[in-house]
């Protein structure tokens, strides 16, 4: 038997993947940062016999838009309804959402309202009267902590006796704005809202319903704007001002003796503990702790290092490589066959050993800290922290979300770029991501390898470092625009949950073997296909030319050919070079330096297109080829001038 079709809406970082998980029994990557529902998420709920359709759509503040994930979000409850809204919110923070609650049951929508986290609540001594609220709303209120499941069944049972038709609620905007809005609602065109609220957001010029109404036709569109024009003369302040305080006062009114703050033990340590991650003075030692601790030692040193050199050096070279060659010699009497699973080349002896025993350890290892600070509520704070900095690139501190994914996959962050605010920044993001961010099993692979002489990783940081700032602050001065203002969300920092460090771990992992194992074994028969026909040695003696200039041996430029196939794919074929001990300390820092600036891979490039258009494709694709080899030889020539030897 089939139910009806639920909208999931809310702030970011309100715990609404949470509780689609709890809803539908399917996971989505659980985040404690705001942004990572990138897409609209579809599942099914059965509840006693009866199936329900569940979308979960990215965070939004209102129905009025800023980013384009937001205008997603507003146009799937605007232009396609749903039979039920679930709005969720953090219930520790009911005052500052309650209006955006007010907005969706003024638009004539059939919402449920779930206030979630209420263990954080608690905590922070709010006693909530969900019975109150309700009565004073006339919707359906219900409280739940969605990472434990508490409130989830009662939830249920709430969608499944859910009645449309609730109590209308109109809010006092003042004597001009309502006397437009009634002479306005009348030119409005059909939407899933009441005709009033759909001229409420007319009046903020709206690009969506103003798109709309240019539709409609019969002159409406022109009568409307006259009437804006005429309120904007009696008004001293925009009209999303009155608007916004309007609904802000009828929340003070509904909330109060709703929600009380009782005595706790205890509060206010995680308040002075915010200080010190925010603190510049503070927060960016425990940056560099955070970084050598859980990235350098346990990434760089226990996943590419002790793990790497166990799967690598002693089960693959040892037996697994073996084994496979000499099976092949014995079965397949072509060598053309032979070559395309076996040997130097083969989809098993490169493509598998590669994706396995050298990149999986170090991936595997990045997600399982990532997972960990996400869950700790770092991240956000370390958006503050840096929201300075990166102002001076065109970027805010809510580009931190694409730019640490990217130290995770680099076409992943390329696609979560969407979240910001403006296309300046957008493309300023999606270059530097190109160009400066190294991807997980870059890092470890780098770390790995140099890690017995810390001069190579010190000056890796600083070129790459500087590269990334110098070439963030030129775009930042070329693009036109300004960089927005930031505001953000602060979840609450707490001890990272086992359960959901695991699953977000596991999902990751499980999206590795589903989308890039499969690359290895396609980046394998595409390098045999080359190799037969000529193609592989023709681009590798062109590429030859700029690698002997960097003064890199001819074996190197293998490992940047392997790199336009996927970054991961380019630095395991620079651990087989210095495994073969190739390369001194000075050209390992040149190479690392180098293959790290070097061009995205495939699969960056295609997002990159898609996201940004190919003329942006392309011209990232083409400055950051010839840029890459300038820095490299640049940090050669500097080391031999200076009699550097790392």
């Amino acid at each position: 038997m089939s139910g009806c079709r639920i909208l999931m809406v809310g702030n970011p970082n309100v715990g609404k993947s949470a509780l689609f998980n709890r809803l539908t029994s399917s996971y989505v990557v659980v985040s404690n940062y705001p942004g990572t529902t990138v897409a609209l998420s579809n599942g099914r709920m059965k509840h006693e016999g009866v199936e329900y359709a569940i979308v979960d759509t990215p965070g939004m503040y209102s129905l009025f838009p800023i980013t384009e994930e937001e205008r997603v979000a507003r146009r799937m409850i605007m232009e396609e309804p749903a039979d039920i809204l679930l709005h969720v919110v953090d219930a520790k923070n009911l005052p500052r959402m309650l209006p955006f609650t007010l907005q969706l049951i003024e638009a004539g929508l059939p919402v449920i309202l779930v206030l979630n986290i209420m263990d954080e609540a608690r905590k922070a001594g709010l006693a909530i009267d969900a019975g109150a609220l309700e009565k004073r709303l006339g919707i359906p209120v219900v409280p739940t902590v969605s990472i434990s499941g508490e409130g989830v069944r009662h939830l249920k049972e709430t969608i499944a006796g859910y009645r449309p038709g609730g109590r209308r609620l109109n809010i006092d905007y003042g004597l001009s704005v309502e006397k437009t809005v009634r002479e306005s609602a009348r030119f409005m065109p059909d939407t899933s809202f009441t005709p009033r609220a759909t001229a409420l957001q007319a009046l903020q010029e709206d690009k969506d319903v103003l798109r709309l109404l240019s539709t409609v036709g019969s002159g409406r569109a022109s009568k409307f704007f006259e009437a804006l024009n005429q309120l904007k003369l009696e008004l001293d302040r925009p009209v999303n001002y009155y608007l916004t305080m309007g609904r802000q006062r009828r929340a003070e009114q509904i909330l109060a003796d709703v929600v009380k703050e009782v005595e706790v033990t205890g509060k206010g340590s995680g308040a002075g503990l915010d200080r010190f991650l925010m603190n510049p003075w503070t927060g960016v030692p425990i940056l560099l702790a955070v970084l050598y601790l859980g990235f350098y030692r346990f990434v760089g040193g226990f996943g590419a290092g002790t793990v790497v050199d166990f799967l690598e050096g002693h089960l693959f070279e040892q037996y697994f490589v073996p084994f496979v060659n000499g099976w092949a010699e014995k079965l397949i009497p072509w060598p053309v066959l032979r070559d395309l699973v076996a040997n130097e080349y083969g989809v098993l002896t490169m493509g598998i050993r590669y994706a396995v025993a050298i990149v999986m350890p170090i991936v595997g290892a990045f997600f399982l800290m990532f997972s960990m600070v996400e869950d700790s509520g770092y991240l956000p704070r370390l958006s503050l922290l840096i929201d300075r900095l990166f102002k001076k690139i065109g970027l805010s501190g809510r580009a931190v979300i694409p730019m640490t994914l990217g130290f995770g996959c680099g076409t992943m962050a390329t696609m979560v770029t969407r979240t910001l605010e403006s296309t300046r920044e957008r493309v300023i993001a999606t270059v530097l991501l190109a160009l400066a961010i190294p991807c997980s099993a870059q890092l470890g692979v780098i770390f790995g390898l140099a890690a017995e002489s810390p001069g190579i990783i010190v000056t890796w940081i600083g070129v790459v470092g500087a590269v990334f700032l110098l070439v963030g602050y030129l775009i930042a001065k070329i693009l036109p625009g300004e960089t927005p203002d930031f505001f953000m969300e602060l979840p609450p920092l707490r001890m990272p949950r086992l359960g959901n460090v695991w699953l977000k771990t596991s999902t990751r992992m499980r999206w590795y073997f589903m989308e890039i194992l499969p690359l290895f074994l396609l980046a394998s028969v595409l390098i045999w296909a080359g190799n037969l026909t000529g193609l592989f040695e023709a681009a590798l003696s062109i590429l030859n030319y700029p690698t002997r200039w960097i003064g890199l041996p001819e074996e190197a430029a293998q490992a940047f050919l392997f790199g336009f196939f996927r970054r991961d794919y380019g630095v395991a074929g620079l651990y087989d070079i210095q495994q073969g001990g190739v390369l001194t300390g000075n050209q390992l820092a040149v190479a690392t330096i180098t293959l790290t600036l070097f061009l995205p891979c495939v699969a960056q490039f295609l997002i990159m297109f898609k996201e940004r258009g190919w003329r942006v494709a392309m011209a990232v694709s083409a400055f950051v080829f010839p840029f890459a080899f300038l820095v490299g030889g640049a940090v050669n020539f500097a080391l031999n001038a200076l009699g550097i030897n790392l």
